[in-house]
């Protein structure tokens, strides 16, 4: 992985055989990230996505491995008990066309990744909601 800051923004590019949640983190730890706007495109050839169900208040995930583009990437970084709080969306499509996605756990790069990280002046934090089942943004 390698990165550069340019004032409010964080261009990465995320190397073949990095998990992209984790290397995404680093980049935001390192660089004091306290509340941020992701987005990235890239490859992957696995990962593991998932979906909340309200009426159990559970994930339901699902790992899929082969190759895939990497078609939307889209999410926060906030605050959580003062730590970061990730919440990352991702949807891929294989060689068909046929797009899986959702509510991202982890994903592999499979040739590269190259994330924007859009850094915001101040910070959110998260509080879990026992009504909903979920950290929810808390001001």
């Amino acid at each position: 992985m390698e990165y550069r800051r340019f004032k409010d923004d964080i261009i990465v590019r995320i190397d073949k055989g990095e998990e992209i949640i984790e290397k995404m983190l680093e980049v935001c730890k390192k660089e004091n990230v306290k509340l941020a706007n992701v987005n990235a495109l890239g490859a992957t050839n696995n990962f593991e996505v998932g979906l909340f169900h309200t009426d159990k208040k559970e994930y339901e995930a699902h790992v899929h491995t082969g190759d895939f583009e990497i078609v939307s990437f889209t999410g926060s970084i906030t605050q959580k008990e003062g730590n970061l709080y990730h919440h990352i969306h991702m949807s891929a499509a294989d060689g068909n066309n046929n797009v899986v996605g959702g509510h991202l756990n982890k994903a592999t790069v499979s040739a590269t990744c190259e994330m924007f990280i859009h850094v915001i002046d101040g910070e959110v934090n998260r509080k879990f909601s026992d009504e909903i089942g979920l950290n929810l943004f808390e001001f």
